[in-house]
């Protein structure tokens, strides 16, 4: 199945991408992972993705979008994928159509997990990172043994800077004015299927799948 997730901050979209791809057996393709992996290994678009990273700029669509093509050009995705974190807009969107065209492909569908944003704020005020390894707990649903210190490692927990309540909210509206046209973009082509992402972890991933038809 070929894939693209989406959802936003605190939809717990990562947790249902590991899930799905261990389920389909198909390869994850997270944007922030390409971009890491491309900047340690100096690859072309690395070095030319991290003059942008380094200066606290958006990588231009051109370098996101070659780096995504590289991705699908390897063997692992011949049996499918789940795209994370691209597109995020309508131009790449469009660009992805064309991309998959040319191999002669396209997409299965779009999964979207919705979840009430005084949910989402709820979640994402909560959360605490480790410094040491980056494990992520949450002070109400996924607390540590000890407060403030990693079950994992046993590292200091920090409240990340944009987790605050009024950070949370503007990232949440950023979201939806980025996303709202590309939504829009997916439904019109009968791809979009939105499942309700405030149930418990299990559910969200049974009513994927359902969407999927894989139930």
């Amino acid at each position: 199945m070929r894939l693209v997730i989406m959802g936003p901050p605190g939809a717990g979209k990562g947790t249902q991408a590991e899930r799905l791809v261990k389920e389909l057996q198909i390869a994850h393709i997270s944007t922030g992972d390409l971009f890491r992996a491309a900047v340690s290994q100096g690859t072309p678009l690395g070095l030319e993705a991290k003059k942008y990273l380094d200066a606290g700029q958006l990588v231009p669509d051109e370098v996101t979008v070659g780096m995504v093509r590289e991705r699908l050009s390897q063997p692992d995705c011949q049996a499918g994928f789940l795209l994370d974190g691209f597109p995020r807009t309508v131009p790449q969107a469009e660009t992805l159509e064309k991309m998959l065209g040319d191999m002669g492909l396209s997409l299965d569908a779009v999964l979207n997990i919705e979840v009430p944003e005084e949910k989402l704020v709820a979640r994402l005020t909560g959360r605490r990172v480790c410094r040491q390894c980056g494990a992520n707990y949450h002070l109400e649903f996924n607390p540590p043994r000890q407060p403030g210190v990693c079950d994992r490692c046993g590292g200091e927990l920090y409240h990340r800077s944009d987790d605050t309540e009024a950070t949370v909210r503007r990232r949440l509206e950023v979201y939806r004015e980025q996303t709202a046209p590309l939504l829009a973009y997916y439904r019109e082509r009968g791809f979009l299927k939105t499942v309700n992402g405030d149930q418990e972890v299990e559910k969200v991933f049974g009513s994927l799948l359902e969407a999927l038809g894989r139930r």
